[in-house]
């Protein structure tokens, strides 16, 4: 038996020092050097340099001066310990009830018109930094009443902010809420 024993513990050991450790620490220490922005969270940073959020992570937004962020199913909204969706399928009265009273929020807040799905619906993780440009777009005219400049200077600035599908294919073109949200306020001033 010690035999048998002895082999096993030392793989074992040998396993949990070359997996556990080493390998991780290795690939950290690559991701470091190679990709160091996105290994450290893509921390989102003021004049001060103090961290204001991640490029990774949506946030709440809620004034009528900003960019509004897809609704969140992650906790009390954009919480990343209950990051998660909503898992509530398309006939459920809870989500056709929340649905609606999004879509009614947007229609009083941006006006008449047609609403993305991203808009009044979460994503899988309920922390989404993203809206789809056509989402965005509809937000361009509160925004600019809002901030009271035109709403052409708005929608600039959002069009600057759409980025493409990953290497031209994959997924959809999206614009970053905080990004967006932080140049309206270099161009037209913070608001609070």
């Amino acid at each position: 038996m010690v035999n048998q024993l002895r082999p096993a513990l030392v793989m074992t050991a040998l396993f949990t020092l070359l997996l556990g450790l080493a390998y991780p620490l290795a690939i950290t220490g690559i991701a470091q050097v190679a990709f160091p922005d996105q290994a450290n969270g893509s921390l989102v940073r003021d004049a001060g340099g103090r961290v204001v959020g991640s490029s990774l992570i949506g946030q709440p937004f809620v004034g009528a001066t900003y960019l509004h962020p897809r609704p969140s199913a992650a906790g009390d909204g954009y919480d990343a310990a209950a990051s998660s969706g909503s898992n509530m399928g398309p006939l459920n009265p809870d989500l056709i009830a929340r649905v609606a009273e999004s879509a009614q929020t947007i229609r009083a807040e941006d006006g008449p018109g047609v609403i993305p799905a991203d808009a009044v619906t979460t994503s899988g993780s309920g922390l989404d930094p993203d809206v789809s440009p056509a989402y965005a777009r509809l937000q361009a005219a509160r925004i600019a009443r809002a901030r009271g400049v035109p709403v052409q200077q708005v929608q600039s600035i959002i069009d600057a902010h759409i980025e493409g599908a990953f290497l031209g294919f994959i997924g959809q073109p999206h614009v970053n809420v905080l990004l967006t949200n932080r140049a309206l306020d270099a161009r037209f001033g913070a608001e609070g």
